[in-house]
């Protein structure tokens, strides 16, 4: 009577092979949802752009103004009251830096909108010559805001060290952006749950690096958050492995990183890793891919 009870709680093999279909589905839907995403977020970053280059534009054509003003009100100095002229001048000058934090933040709005349609755009499977260095930063920043606009208290220290000498390297832009997304979300990620428990003697850093390594090229990101498990370093390239509590993850960012730089751009990823202490996610790439 026993064994027949305890036999009737395991699920039978359709069962299994119900729920790991059923599991299956709602991975697929949440990619479903995430190319949905990418169309919207294109969508946004073209309206955003617009308005944008306006700001940027108007910026230096005020700056040019100020100048010519400056200018001009030297010109008057001699024929007006020295307090005035000073009066002005500091006007001009609290004008001037504040058109100067205006242009400064536009372009790094600008730098984000320009990530999100690399991110969002582009002809499948087409390699064009990238600064891998710039699309790196680009992508940092891009992950820092986005995270920063849902979460208020994330925050992070952003490293980094890129050899100039790594010039353009040949890859489908797009999708080496999807790469560093999500290495960098997944850093960004750990260190902001490892800063929850230890609050006050922890401080979150990421750092990104580029090396020239002839007709290669390495790329380094690095955190300092929680690590990956021994046990678990062989399985997160695996489809639908994820960590991350249900609702958090796909379990589908790694594998498409994997399948991207090996299969895609014929690379190298790999991972080194302490439990605990830091991740730091390796791609090496070729410097000419020839497309099929």
């Amino acid at each position: 009577m026993n064994d027949f009870k305890n036999d009737s709680k395991k699920p039978s093999e359709s069962e299994m092979v119900e729920n790991q279909l059923r599991e299956a589905r709602k991975q697929l839907e949440a990619c479903e949802k995430m190319a949905t995403l990418g169309q919207l977020t294109a969508g946004i970053a073209h309206e955003i752009k617009n308005p944008l280059n306006f700001i940027k534009n108007f910026s230096e054509l005020t700056l040019e103004l100020i100048q010519e003003l400056t200018t001009e009100l030297g010109k008057l100095a001699k024929n007006t009251d020295p307090e005035s002229i000073e009066y002005l001048t500091g006007i001009l000058n609290d004008i001037s830096g504040n058109i100067l934090k205006i242009s400064e933040h536009g372009k790094r709005a600008d730098s984000i909108i320009r990530g999100m349609l690399l991110y969002s755009h582009g002809k499948s499977g087409e390699k064009v010559p990238t600064d891998l260095n710039a699309m790196l930063a680009e992508f940092a920043a891009l992950a820092y805001h986005g995270l920063r606009a849902s979460d208020n208290t994330f925050n992070i220290k952003i490293e980094h060290d890129y050899d100039a000498s790594v010039g353009m390297v040949s890859v489908v832009p797009q999708d080496i952006g999807r790469v560093f997304l999500n290495l960098i979300n997944n850093a960004c990620y750990s260190t902001h749950q490892k800063k929850k428990v230890h609050s006050e003697n922890y401080s979150p850093v990421l750092h990104t690096s580029t090396r020239n390594l002839g007709n290669r090229v390495e790329i380094r990101i690095k955190d300092n958050g929680s690590g990956i498990p021994p046990s678990l370093t062989e399985k997160i390239f695996h489809p639908f492995f994820t960590t991350k509590p249900t609702g958090s993850g796909t379990g589908l960012g790694l594998s498409i990183s994997y399948d991207i730089i090996v299969n895609q751009h014929h690379g190298e990823i790999h991972v080194e890793t302490m439990e605990g202490e830091f991740a730091e996610f390796i791609i090496i790439l070729p410097k000419t891919i020839q497309n099929p």
